[in-house]
């Protein structure tokens, strides 16, 4: 396992971050403690978890198993969407962040979370509501960086500007989607977390299992998040996806490559990301996982993959920018 500076933070983890989104839903607490341990066993410091995952018990899961290495890893969570039935029991408000974190804190059974993420951006909360609220509690040792999870670029330098003019703690981590299939944050997000110098863990590096090898045009397993969530049956449902599993899974067996491997080896070789966000429901898928880190995702094979699928479009209209009239002044 290599290791990597996480942002400006001066704190090393592991190349990939194990999320724990399975533990207390598809992993019984046996299966993620054997989980756990073959992170452990592989390297991994590095653990990305939130306070709906599985209603809670992902955080308990993990709280347990963490209690004999804590200061030996490197643990998140999150606030935003729903952990209840009350009318205030979502959002990133100061009222809901400081009700939220103290639960996390229990059920984690830890004095701190390291990362604590905003799990969406909150359209109808201030963000100085929101950045005062994460900077006390950075102040009160309860976590120690902050983190914007799904956020757009301008949302995060919004945020950045808001710290900065009060001289908050600043956004140490972000956490945006990408994969093969959804490469937009190549447009602003990635090129912004560059310019800023922030941590990158990228989820859903295999496209909700599509680029796993299970997945194709008239090939679907019986287990599996697109057979199970609405979610990702809506955000993959383009049959150019399908085809490119197609394709993406052909061109790793070719290479003697399990597909699951190449994929997140594909997103960790992406010079902004710290660490892709890998989960498992057992063992044997997150050996396919670890095994990204014994790929040399060299220039030519990233190029290579990311012919499978369209380049985003630029940031702004000016395409000739990607060309050799980019410097072309008149």
């Amino acid at each position: 396992m290599t290791y990597k500076f996480l942002g400006q933070t001066g704190v090393k983890v592991s190349a990939l971050c194990f999320g724990t989104m399975t533990f207390g839903k598809e992993s019984d607490e046996e299966t993620s403690a054997a989980v756990f341990r073959a992170c452990r066993e592989a390297g991994i410091n590095f653990f990305d978890c939130a306070d709906i995952y599985a209603g809670g018990k992902s955080e308990e899961i993990l709280g347990r198993l963490i209690r004999d290495c804590r200061d030996e890893v490197v643990i998140t969570s999150k606030v935003y969407f729903p952990s209840g039935l009350d009318v205030n029991a979502s959002g990133a408000s100061r009222y809901h962040i400081r009700a939220a974190v103290e639960a996390s804190l229990k059920r984690l059974d830890t004095d701190r979370i390291d990362v604590y993420f905003i799990h969406r951006f909150d359209d109808r909360t201030p963000l100085e509501e929101t950045f005062r609220a994460l900077d006390d509690l950075v102040r009160q040792g309860k976590i120690l960086y902050t983190g914007a999870s799904n956020f757009a670029a301008w949302q995060v330098e919004k945020a950045l500007g808001v710290q900065a003019c009060h001289d908050w703690s600043p956004l140490a981590v972000i956490q945006p989607m990408y994969n093969l299939l959804k490469r937009q944050a190549e447009s602003e997000i990635l090129p912004m977390a560059q310019a800023e110098n922030l941590g990158v863990i990228t989820y859903s590096p295999l496209g909700g299992g599509m680029l796993s090898g299970k997945y194709g045009v008239g090939k679907r397993p019986d287990v599996g998040r697109m057979n199970e969530h609405k979610i990702y049956q809506a955000r993959y449902a383009d049959a150019w996806m399908w085809e490119t599993a197609d394709r993406f899974t052909a061109f790793a067996r070719e290479r003697g490559d399990h597909p699951a491997s190449l994929a997140v080896a594909w997103v960790a070789g992406h010079p902004a990301v710290t660490a892709p966000i890998v989960g498992a429901r057992n063992v044997e898928q997150l050996r396919a996982a670890v095994a990204a880190m014994d790929i040399a995702m060299t220039p030519d094979l990233r190029c290579e993959i990311s012919s499978l699928t369209s380049e985003p479009a630029p940031a702004t209209d000016r395409n000739e920018e990607r060309t050799e009239l980019r410097f072309f002044i008149r």
